[in-house]
């Protein structure tokens, strides 16, 4: 027989209902969990989603010292611990009608690896000596965060990803020059090292960068309207950041680490102020100032000057304070955009990190790269930094040029000079203008005692080089 509940029994269990707290209130972002480092010495925040008004307890189990808060009518909130110097592995419980325990938490040096197809290129994919150092991957103080590809129309509050050790079985689908990087500092610094991976092949500078900090530049919003279509990718402002950077502000990091620049080459000139926007837009962000080291795309057989105009809008960004770049046209291939040798980009990205980061002045930071110049009659003598022990590869430097009023370069004569480097030109009486390695697939001759290659540049500011 059918029998039907009063409406006062439906009442009660209703209320009864909505007194039970939920089994699982609180939540946390995907970017904390199980074998994630965090950085080691810094306010660290934490932060989730609980019920309105839920208490929040948070307990690191390095100093057993709980921090209790409540989530905000918006159902979010936010904790922030000091961590000590590098240690672990530690676990950090989250307490509040429900507990979440993260387990295998590590202290030490966190970095974002961002970009396209050569930061996302893994050892799977094929770099030099896969084979060999695949089997060598093992470092359980190294760990990695990939996030999924994925787009949004506005900032997101969580991604797709998780944290894992590194291992043979791992390493070889993370970013191999992530990886590179991360193992250099690593071995160098004896510390854990956290490298979370967001990058996305064949994909423009623009969707890495905030809308609004698109929209609010003309030139930036003109040039971003003008960008082709692809298949593989999106190319609208704020797409990428949206989705694969806003969710992980503001974990705490000690840098930045930034590989990318092919697909921007439809518009070389405009990168000289889309990188330096992209970087400040994520330290806007972030709220600190941290270290970004990015890697100059190598020699290509691309259109026009594109490629090497691409370069030096790389090497002029590099006016933003706190930043490095890798210059990596020795060990390029001309015929492959994607070069394999991904080993030496890691550990030239980690020489930056070492030296101006971590205070290390027993490493090689960088090749020759220009400053100044200064005419004397009919020569130029050019200064540079990182100039100590200028040498060349071959016999003579052959890749400079000059160019007189009439902005018409020719090739010049180059001598070595101390630290500096003279050029003249025959038939150019009163030169106004330098450029070095001036062809998309120039290979570099100027080099500096540790061997490492001067980058592409010119010393003027004309519409077009010619």
């Amino acid at each position: 027989m059918k029998r039907n509940l009063s409406p006062f029994l439906l009442l009660t269990f209703a209320l009864l209902l909505c007194s039970i707290p939920s089994v699982q209130a609180v939540t946390l972002p995907a970017i904390f969990g199980d074998h994630m480092v965090l950085q080691q010495k810094a306010d660290v925040k934490i932060w989730g989603w609980a019920k309105p008004g839920e208490e929040v307890t948070v307990t690191p189990s390095w100093d057993n010292q709980s921090l209790k808060t409540k989530a905000s009518n918006q159902a979010q909130w936010a904790l922030t611990l000091q961590t000590p110097a590098v240690g672990g592995p530690y676990t950090i419980t989250v307490k509040g009608y429900n507990t979440i325990r993260i387990e295998d938490v590590l202290l030490g040096e966190v970095w974002l690896c961002s970009g396209q197809s050569n930061m996302e290129w893994s050892a799977r994919v094929g770099i030099d000596s896969a084979a060999q150092e695949i089997p060598k991957a093992d470092y359980p103080s190294i760990r990695f965060f990939s996030v999924s590809h994925r787009t949004a129309d506005a900032p997101q509050l969580d991604l797709n990803g998780h944290w894992v050790v590194c291992t043979p079985e791992t390493m070889p689908d993370f970013s191999a020059v992530g990886y590179f990087f991360g193992k250099e500092l690593h071995r160098q610094l004896n510390v854990p090292v956290g490298l979370i991976n967001s990058s996305w092949g064949g994909t423009p500078a623009e969707i890495w960068v905030s809308n609004e900090t698109i929209s609010e530049n003309p030139l930036l919003a003109a040039s971003a309207a003008r960008l082709p279509q692809e298949e593989w990718g999106p190319k609208d402002p704020g797409k990428a950041y949206n989705a694969m950077i806003a969710p992980l502000i503001p974990f705490r990091l000690a840098g930045a680490l930034w590989y990318q620049g092919e697909t921007n080459t439809v518009d070389p000139a405009n990168y000289v102020r889309l990188l330096p926007a992209l970087i400040q837009n994520w330290r806007g962000a972030w709220g600190y100032d941290f270290p970004f080291y990015y890697v100059q795309i190598a020699p290509y057989t691309y259109d026009a000057d594109a490629g090497v105009a691409l370069r030096d809008a790389q090497r002029r960004a590099m006016a933003v304070p706190n930043t490095g770049m890798a210059v990596i046209s020795d060990i390029g291939n001309i015929q492959n955009i994607h070069p394999t040798n991904k080993h030496d980009v890691g550990k030239r990205l980690a020489n930056w990190a070492l030296s101006k980061t971590y205070g290390r002045k027993d490493v090689p930071v960088s090749g020759p790269l220009y400053r100044s110049m200064k005419v004397e009659g009919a020569k130029v003598q050019l200064y540079f930094d990182y100039a100590d022990g200028l040498k060349a590869k071959g016999k003579a430097l052959q890749d400079f040029e000059v160019a007189g009023p009439d902005m018409q370069f020719v090739k010049a004569e180059a001598k070595i000079t101390g630290n500096t480097v003279v050029v003249q030109a025959k038939g150019v009486k009163r030169p106004v203008a330098v450029r070095y390695g001036w062809r998309n697939t120039a290979l570099p001759e100027l080099t500096n005692k540790s061997g490492l290659p001067a980058s592409a540049f010119r010393t003027d500011d004309w519409p077009q080089s010619k």
